[in-house]
C-alpha cells in the first residue's frame, strides 16, 4: 500500500462515514484501523500518526475539547450570534415541526411520512358537508350576495349561525362542532366552489380570532361565557390586529394599553385604559365582540416590577362605549364584511384579558401559536377550493367549446395552460391536506403553514390566470354565470392577508425553517443563552460538533447523490415515482449543505439577504409540497389514473427547486464558495426538467374526460347540477354534449357531410329526417344545444342596470349622449 492509496482510503471512509451519518468514536476507530494496516505496509509512518493524535485525542477527550475548544468558541459565537427580538424569539419559539424537519436533515424516512395517518371524515362531517354544507350553498346566490347586496342575505346569515358554520372550531362541551381541521378544509372547499366570500365569511371565525384563542387560553369563566355565545350565534366576534402603520410587521403595532384604576360599574376596580386604530378587519362591521391585539405598559408598576408588559390579547364588547366601528372596507368586489375599528382612551377592566391577568404580555406567543395553526386551514383550503373549481370548470369549458372544428382544449397550447391547472389542483389539495392532517394529530406547524399560505395561494392566482386565459371572452365579461370573476378579483385579497406573501417567501419560511428544522441551530442559541457558563459549554460543546458532523455529513451526501444522480439511495416503492423519492433525497442534503454554508459565511447578515432566504425557501417548500403528492398518491391506493397529475406536480416541484439552487449560487455573496458549491451540487449541470408534452397532454385529457381521476381531483366541491350553481350546471352540460358527440357524428356520416357542431337542433331535425336516429336522441341532441349555449353565452345588461348610483339611470348614459350628438351633426349637415 502506498501513500496515495493509503490517503485515498482515509478519504473514502471518511466519505463513506459521513454519508451515514457515524459517530466521532466509529470515525476514530476507522481511521485508526487504517493507519494500522499502513503501518504494517510501511507507509504510514511516525509523523502520520502524530498527526491523527494531535486531532483525534482532543477531540475525543470530552473534558479537554470543552475546556480549551467549545470554550472559546461559545465566546466567539456570543459576539457574532445576531440580536433577536422578543418577538422574533416568541416567533421561533410558537408552534412545532414536523415533516419539514425531517426534510431539512438532508436523510428523509419516507416510511415515516407514509405512515402518519390519512385524514378522514367522521360520519357526524360527512353529513354535514352532504347536508347543512348543500343546503347553505343551494341558499347562496354569488352575484346577488357580491354584486347586488354586497352582502349575504339576512336568511343566510341566519342560517350560517344556527347551523354552528361558525362554530366549527368551538368543542361540542360549549355547543359547538368540534370538527377535525380536515372536516373545516373540507367544508371551506366546498364553499370556495361556489362563493369566495361565503368561505370568507364562515373560515375566519374559525381561524385566527376569538374562539380559538379563548379555548386555548382563555379563564373558565371566560370560556363559558362567550364560547356558548360565539356557538349559538348570540355573538359575532372579529380580531383587530392589523393596524395602518403595522401591517406584516405586526409586532410593531402602535396600539397601547394602559395599567391603572378607574371607574367600572360604580366600583374602583384596576384596569387598563387602551386606545387603537385597526383596519381590514373580517367580520368588524358586524362583530359583537373585538379580539383586540396591544401592548401594554404599567407606568405605575401596579402589576410588578416592569413598565413595558408587551402584546397583550383582550376580548373587548363591540358596545363597549368609546368603541368605534368603522364604515366597510370594500375589497376587490369580494365584499365580505371587513372594515376598521377605533377606540380612544377607553376603561375596561383587566379581567378582559383573555386568560386574566396571568396572560399578560403573552399575546405574541399566542398569536404565533394560533396562527400556524390557523393559517395552515383557511387560506390554503380556500385557494385549493379555487383552484379546483378552476380546474373542473376549465376542463368541461374546454370540451364543450369548439373552434376551428374541434373542441379548444386538445389544442396543445390550451392543453399546456390546462395541465397547469390540473397539476396545481392536484398538489392543492395534496398539501392542504397533509398539512391539516398534522394539525388532527396535535402538531402546530408554524414552518408547514407558512409554506402552505405562501404556495396555494400564489397557485391560485396562477391558476385562475390561466383559466381566464383558456374561458377567453366567457371569463371576462361578468354577470350571474360567469363562474371565475370573482375568483380572479379576489385571488390578490389572499395573497394580501395573514402575512403578505412577500414578506412570507423572503423572511418567514426559512427564517423560521432555518432555526427550528436545523437540527443543531436552535439548540447552539438556546446554550448561548444560559447564564450558567458550565451548563453552556457543556450543551453548547453537544450541539456544536453534532453540528459539524452535520455539515461533513450533508457535504459528502450532497455530493455522492449529485455524482450519482441520487439513482442508489432508497426510495419506498420501486415504480416510476422511485425517482422523486431519489431527487429528494439529493435536494434534502443540498438545502442542509446549504444551510450550513449560507449561516457559516453569512451569520446574522442573512436575516438581511431576503433574497438568499428566499430560495432556501422555496427548496424546502418544493420539497414538502412534491412529499405531499407523493403521500397523497399512496393514501388513494397508487392509483394508475393519477399518475400524469403526480408527475406532473412532482416534476413541476424539483424543477423549481433546481433552479432555486441554481439561483442560489449564481448570487451568492461570496463569489467563490458559490462557484465551488455549484460543482458539488450539479456536477453533470442542471438536469431537471419539466413535465413533457405527453404528460401535460394526459393531464389535459383527465380534466376533460369524466373519469375516477377527474373525480378525486374535484373531491369536496359543490358540483350538485341546480338552478344557480354554474359550476355544477357546466358538468351536466360536459356529460350532455359527450352524450350528444355519437349522434351528432351519425347524422354527418349519413348526411355524408362534416356539419359545423352547433345548431345541434337542427343536426336532430336533419337525423329524424334521415331516419338515422330516434326521437329520444334527438332530443339529446337539442338538450346538448341547450347546454352548450349556456356555457359559451355570456351575461348583458340594460345600460342603466350596470350604474352604481340609480340616480344617473335616469340622465342619458355617455353612449346615449353621443348619438344624439352624432345625430345633431347630421343633421345640420344634411
Amino acid at each position: 500500500m502506498n501513500v496515495f492509496v493509503l490517503v485515498l482510503a482515509i478519504i473514502v471512509a471518511i466519505g463513506v462515514l459521513a454519508y451515514y451519518r457515524a459517530s466521532l468514536t466509529l470515525f476514530t476507530a476507522a481511521i485508526a484501523g487504517l493507519l494500522v494496516v499502513g503501518s504494517l505496509t510501511d507507509t504510514a509512518g511516525m509523523a502520520t500518526w502524530l498527526i491523527f493524535l494531535v486531532i483525534a485525542l482532543p477531540l475525543n477527550i470530552a473534558s479537554f475539547r470543552q475546556q480549551y475548544i467549545t470554550k472559546p468558541v461559545l465566546g466567539l459565537f456570543r459576539k457574532i450570534m445576531p440580536e433577536m427580538s422578543t418577538t422574533e424569539k416568541e416567533a421561533i419559539d410558537a408552534g412545532t415541526t414536523w415533516w419539514e424537519a425531517d426534510l431539512f436533515c438532508g436523510n428523509p424516512d419516507w416510511h415515516k411520512m407514509h405512515n402518519f395517518p390519512k385524514p378522514r371524515l367522521s360520519a357526524e362531517e360527512q353529513t354535514f358537508l352532504d347536508g347543512p354544507v348543500e343546503e347553505l350553498l343551494a341558499m347562496v346566490d354569488d352575484w346577488h350576495s357580491t354584486h347586488e347586496r354586497a352582502d349575504l342575505a339576512p336568511e343566510v346569515y341566519d342560517y350560517l349561525k344556527n347551523k354552528g358554520f361558525f362554530a366549527m372550531i368551538i368543542a361540542k362541551k360549549y355547543g359547538g362542532l368540534e370538527f377535525s381541521a380536515f372536516a373545516q378544509s373540507c367544508v371551506l372547499q366546498k364553499l370556495t366552489s361556489k362563493s369566495m366570500m361565503l368561505s370568507s365569511i364562515v373560515g375566519v371565525p374559525n381561524s385566527l380570532g376569538p374562539g380559538e384563542l379563548l379555548q386555548h387560553y382563555g379563564t373558565d369563566e371566560q370560556k363559558n361565557y362567550y364560547l356558548p355565545r360565539l356557538a349559538k350565534g348570540l355573538d359575532v366576534p372579529c380580531f383587530a390586529l392589523t393596524s395602518p402603520e403595522a401591517g406584516s410587521d405586526a409586532g410593531a403595532i402602535p396600539d397601547f394599553g394602559i395599567v391603572c384604576k378607574g371607574e367600572w360599574q360604580g366600583k374602583e376596580i384596576l384596569g387598563m385604559r387602551l386606545t387603537w386604530d385597526k383596519r381590514y378587519i373580517t367580520l368588524a362591521p358586524i362583530a359583537t365582540v373585538i379580539g383586540l391585539a396591544f401592548k401594554l405598559f404599567d407606568p405605575e408598576k401596579l402589576l410588578g416590577d416592569k413598565e413595558e408588559l408587551g402584546i397583550t390579547c383582550a376580548l373587548i364588547p363591540a358596545n363597549t362605549p368609546g368603541v368605534k366601528i368603522g364604515r366597510r372596507h370594500f375589497p376587490l368586489n369580494v365584499p365580505f364584511q371587513n372594515g376598521p375599528i377605533q377606540g380612544n382612551d377607553i376603561f375596561v377592566p383587566l379581567d378582559y384579558i383573555i386568560g386574566g391577568a396571568p396572560m399578560v404580555g403573552q399575546g405574541w406567543k399566542m398569536l404565533m401559536e394560533c396562527l400556524s395553526i390557523g393559517r395552515a386551514i383557511t387560506l390554503p383550503s380556500n385557494s385549493t377550493g379555487g383552484i379546483k373549481a378552476a380546474a373542473m370548470a376549465t376542463g368541461a369549458y374546454a370540451r364543450i367549446r369548439r373552434q376551428f372544428k374541434l373542441p379548444i382544449g386538445k389544442m396543445e397550447g390550451v392543453e399546456e395552460v390546462m395541465a397547469r391547472i390540473g397539476g396545481y389542483a392536484y398538489m392543492a389539495d395534496a398539501s392542504t391536506t397533509m398539512s391539516v392532517g398534522a394539525i388532527d394529530l396535535g402538531e402546530k406547524p408554524s414552518v408547514i403553514s407558512a409554506i402552505t399560505k405562501y404556495h396555494m395561494t400564489e397557485r391560485m392566482r396562477i391558476a385562475i390566470n390561466d383559466a381566464m386565459d383558456v374561458h377567453g371572452g366567457k371569463g371576462i365579461c361578468m354577470g350571474p354565470n360567469n363562474y371565475l370573476a370573482r375568483g380572479y378579483q379576489g385571488a390578490p385579497v389572499a395573497i394580501t392577508v395573514e402575512g403578505a406573501n412577500i414578506l412570507t417567501r423572503n423572511m418567514i419560511i426559512y427564517g423560521q425553517g432555518a432555526i427550528r428544522c436545523h437540527p443543531y441551530v436552535l439548540a447552539e442559541l438556546q446554550a448561548a443563552q444560559l447564564d450558567d457558563q458550565g451548563a453552556a459549554v457543556t450543551a453548547f460543546d453537544k450541539a456544536l460538533f453534532g453540528h459539524i458532523g452535520f455539515a461533513i455529513s450533508n457535504f459528502f451526501r450532497t455530493f455522492w447523490l449529485s455524482l450519482s444522480g441520487g439513482i442508489f439511495s432508497h426510495a419506498p416503492y420501486n415504480d416510476v415515482t422511485a425517482k422523486y423519492y431519489k431527487q429528494m433525497n439529493r435536494f434534502s442534503a443540498a438545502i442542509a449543505l446549504m444551510s450550513d454554508v449560507a449561516m457559516g459565511t453569512l451569520g446574522g447578515e442573512l436575516k438581511r439577504r431576503e433574497r438568499i432566504s428566499a430560495r432556501l425557501g422555496d427548496i424546502l417548500s418544493m420539497l414538502y409540497l412534491t412529499s405531499a403528492v407523493l403521500k397523497r398518491y399512496n393514501d388513494e391506493g397508487r392509483q394508475v389514473q393519477d399518475l400524469p397529475l403526480v408527475q406532473w406536480a412532482c416534476e413541476d416541484n424539483m424543477a423549481k427547486a433546481q433552479l432555486a439552487l441554481n439561483e442560489l449560487f449564481d448570487n451568492f455573496p461570496n463569489r467563490l464558495v458559490g462557484i465551488v458549491l455549484k460543482r458539488v451540487v450539479f456536477p453533470w449541470g442542471r438536469t431537471l426538467r419539466k413535465a413533457s408534452d405527453q404528460v401535460e397532454h394526459q393531464v389535459a385529457r383527465i380534466m376533460q374526460t369524466p373519469c375516477e381521476a377527474r373525480s378525486r381531483l374535484g373531491l369536496h366541491l359543490y358540483l350538485t347540477n341546480e338552478p344557480g350553481n354554474q359550476l355544477g350546471r357546466v358538468e351536466q352540460v360536459l356529460l350532455d354534449v359527450l352524450a350528444a358527440e355519437p349522434l351528432f357524428d351519425k347524422v354527418c356520416k349519413a348526411a355524408n357531410k362534416r356539419l359545423p357542431f352547433y345548431r345541434l337542433h337542427e343536426v336532430a331535425d336533419l337525423g329524424l329526417k334521415l331516419g338515422v336516429i330516434s326521437k329520444e336522441e334527438a332530443a339529446k341532441l337539442c338538450l346538448a344545444e341547450e347546454g352548450r349555449l349556456f356555457v359559451i353565452n355570456v351575461d348583458d345588461f340594460e345600460p342603466g342596470h350596470l350604474a352604481a348610483d340609480n340616480s344617473l339611470t335616469q340622465q342619458p348614459n355617455g353612449a346615449d349622449a353621443l348619438n344624439q350628438e352624432q345625430a345633431k351633426s347630421k343633421s345640420k349637415a344634411a
